[in-house]
């Protein structure tokens, strides 16, 4: 994720103020006939936990089981924000489970079936999380599905547990346009769109089925499988080939045109925006296809993904433009205007294509490897274009780094969770282009061609990052990777010591 050009200022505002509204009260539903029960006594299956563990965002996340894939279903009509929808999940059981739990924020959970019978569940509203008993225990490395029906209210834009009560957010999950919707999960509100494991840990391939008036344009990441029409309403099907976060997933509706190419080795393009702005945005997304090949010969490795495009959404997206898998989202007017300005923010979202969405971190405490390579091969790609002047731009950054750290704690330690979405930005850039000084550029290029390589389609931490480096370089970067990413005061910048971190201003 990325501000949108102009607007990195308004955009940390917007994320403090996301993090301020009302939590709800907990409610419990149960369904199914009395008396089930779990497992029988002496059965080895227990409940499977209710957290991954995360240090930011503890309440996230679910163990116990992993999911293969999420068929979601949504039927959306205009005038109201309420919207009938459906999942289908495809799990394994990791442990013998009497009981697990997904993440849910929905606003009504209707029914919910394991392996097609009815089970027991319970919503807790305060921790959202929706409690589920199948009718019988399941086994370790048992498949199973889920099918929940329930319903979304797309004006509810509540944010995480726990946070104070305060006026609605402009930054929020649902973006509700005056003929459709789309969505911003990022880094736990997918959980709003759909009942999930809502961590980045627990990647799966998406199905999504819109049903919508047949005059709007359904969107959503992967590849376009089918529109069938039945009366004034089609239904559109998209999917992914690979398995993705929950966090980057992008689905909605609206008055779109579709722009088709081919990138580098024939890879799929597609590409939707705002029918009214179609003439104005297609100059900048007919730039993709070069995008694409200048950052394949940077990494030496080709687009990870099936297909790629960007999404232009009308009436503006948040002040901000986002990583979904495939299909980057922007506001449209993001996608009209000047190369040296708008470019830069392309390019990072389709570098997070790589770093963040085909290669997820393992923890939001090291999105630094997510945000931090974006923001590098961003700043890179300007330079090629002789826009900007490298060691221009990297003194500046160094000389503003105090006073990131200061306000939102070291890039592998950070304060708060909007903190590791904007705070590994600056120091992720000065510790790569560190590295990249010390090692010289073939052997960085291996390190991060091996780093990707290695990760691709799991997850990766810091000290992943720090043993491929060491393995890679024949030294040891131990101590200079994590005097960067966990230290409170700037390290010396590489091949720079004259360069100096001033102290951060102190707060009033």
């Amino acid at each position: 994720m990325s501000p949108a050009p102009t607007h990195r200022a308004r955009r940390r505002r917007a994320v403090l103020m996301a993090m301020a509204a009302s939590t709800a009260a907990m409610a419990t539903v149960a369904a199914g006939p009395p008396g089930w029960a779990g497992a029988p006594a002496g059965d080895p299956a227990s409940p499977g936990a209710r957290s991954a563990g995360d240090r930011l965002l503890p309440y996230l996340g679910n163990d116990g089981y992993d999911v293969r894939s999420y068929d979601v279903g949504y039927t959306y009509r205009p005038g109201t924000t309420l919207m009938d929808s459906s999942v289908r999940i495809r799990a394994t059981a990791t442990q013998a489970l009497s009981r697990f739990s997904l993440d849910a924020a929905v606003d009504e959970i209707k029914t919910v079936t394991v392996q097609g019978e009815p089970a027991r569940f319970a919503v807790d509203k305060a921790g959202e999380k929706l409690d589920i008993t199948p009718r019988q225990p399941l086994g370790k490395d048992r498949r199973f599905d889920v099918n929940i029906a329930y319903r979304v209210d797309r004006s509810d834009n509540r944010t995480r547990p726990g946070d104070p009560a305060g006026p609605a957010p402009r930054l929020t999950p649902w973006v509700n346009k005056k003929d459709g919707f789309v969505v911003f999960g990022q880094p736990d509100r997918a959980h709003m769109f759909f009942p999930a494991n809502d961590y980045p840990t627990d990647k799966a391939r998406f199905t999504f089925r819109v049903t919508a008036p047949k005059d709007l344009q359904a969107v959503g990441i992967g590849t376009l499988r089918s529109r069938t029409t039945a009366g004034d309403e089609a239904t559109t099907v998209f999917s992914t080939r690979d398995e993705i976060s929950t966090q980057v997933v992008q689905v909605g509706v609206g008055h779109y045109k579709e722009i088709r190419g081919r990138g580098p080795h024939g890879l799929p393009l597609r590409s939707y925006v705002d029918a009214d702005a179609y003439e104005a945005a297609k100059p900048l997304v007919d730039r993709i296809p070069d995008q694409l090949s200048w950052f394949e010969k940077e990494l030496g490795r080709p687009f990870p993904l099936e297909t790629y495009g960007v999404l232009g959404v009308p009436e503006g997206y948040l002040g901000v433009a986002f990583e979904s898998a495939t299909l980057s989202t922007f506001a449209v007017e993001n996608l009209q205007g000047p190369a040296e300005q708008l470019e830069p923010t392309m390019v990072h979202e389709m570098v997070h294509q790589y770093f963040g969405d085909a290669l997820a971190v393992s923890n939001w405490d090291t999105n630094w490897i997510s945000e931090g390579h974006a923001d590098y091969y961003q700043l890179l790609y300007t330079v090629d274009q002789g826009w900007r002047d490298l060691d221009t731009v990297l003194k500046a950054r160094y000389e503003f780094d105090p006073e990131s750290r200061a306000a939102s704690g070291p890039p592998n330690r950070p304060k708060e969770a909007i903190d590791a979405l904007v705070g590994g930005n600056n120091a992720g850039v000065l510790m790569l282009a560190g590295l990249r000084h010390q090692v010289g550029d073939a052997t960085f290029q291996k390190i991060e061609r091996t780093f990707f390589d290695r990760y691709r389609g799991r997850n990766a931490d810091t000290r992943d990052y720090i043993a491929v480096a060491n393995e890679i370089s024949g030294r040891d970067f131990t101590a200079y990777i994590n005097g960067w990413l966990y230290d409170e005061k700037t390290p010396p910048m590489a091949g720079h010591p004259d360069w100096v971190a001033p102290e951060p201003p102190k707060s009033s």
